[in-house]
């Protein structure tokens, strides 16, 4: 009796289970159809091309006393440029590295000078002192490079100038020779301009000439 039960129940059991194996079987194969999951979305996104470069020339440590002892930041110099015409230098503070530099970026990129270039050097000599740093550049014959220091090598770098030659006199603080280099980028004329205002300034004397011989 108790053999007979026991038959039936293990006949009862593979009914049963026999009798959802379609419905699991249908369940692994719509599981199966289904599209696999896109788990690159970023590596596929396209990259945007950088507009500006940056480079951080210089970080330090500051502090600052406060009533309840020193209260430590971070100085960030950082110089952005577009390999072209643009350029600029920022100085910044942050609680951090990272956010010294940030900061240092977006004032960087708020005050860019736009630099005169002629064949791949700049048009004539300039000289720029700022406090104790005291910078010159001077044009260069094509294939020199450009010779130049830390600091002002790293401005350079980011803009269209492929030669050029450079000396930074006086005082070494970074920050310094950084503002001289730039203020001395932005006194440079393009050759256009001082070529016409040589040709106006004969215009003027012919004029004045012609003048004289009338009267």
């Amino acid at each position: 009796m108790q053999d007979a039960l026991a038959l039936l129940q293990t006949l009862h059991a593979r009914k049963v289970w026999s009798s959802n194996m379609p419905e699991a079987n249908s369940r692994s194969a719509s599981a199966n159809s289904r599209a696999p999951r896109n788990n690159n979305r970023r590596e596929q996104a396209p990259a945007e091309p950088k507009q500006f470069e940056e480079i951080t020339i210089n970080i330090d440590r500051v502090s600052r006393v406060v009533k309840g002892g020193r209260r430590f930041r971070f100085k960030a110099l950082v110089v952005v440029g577009d390999h072209k015409t643009k350029v600029g230098i920022g100085v910044a503070k942050g609680a951090d590295v990272q956010a010294a530099v940030a900061k240092a970026t977006d004032v960087a990129k708020k005050h860019l000078i736009i630099v005169a270039i002629n064949k791949g050097t700049i048009p004539h000599d300039a000289q720029y002192k700022l406090g104790g740093a005291d910078v010159l550049v001077k044009p260069a014959a094509p294939g020199t490079g450009i010779i130049a220091g830390g600091v002002v090598r790293s401005i350079i770098g980011v803009t269209g100038i492929t030669d050029l030659l450079s000396k930074s006199l006086g005082s070494t603080n970074k920050v310094n020779i950084a503002y001289a280099t730039i203020e001395a980028l932005r006194s440079l004329v393009p050759r256009n301009q001082w070529l016409n205002s040589n040709n106006k300034k004969a215009a003027v004397k012919v004029e004045v000439a012609e003048e004289k011989s009338n009267d």
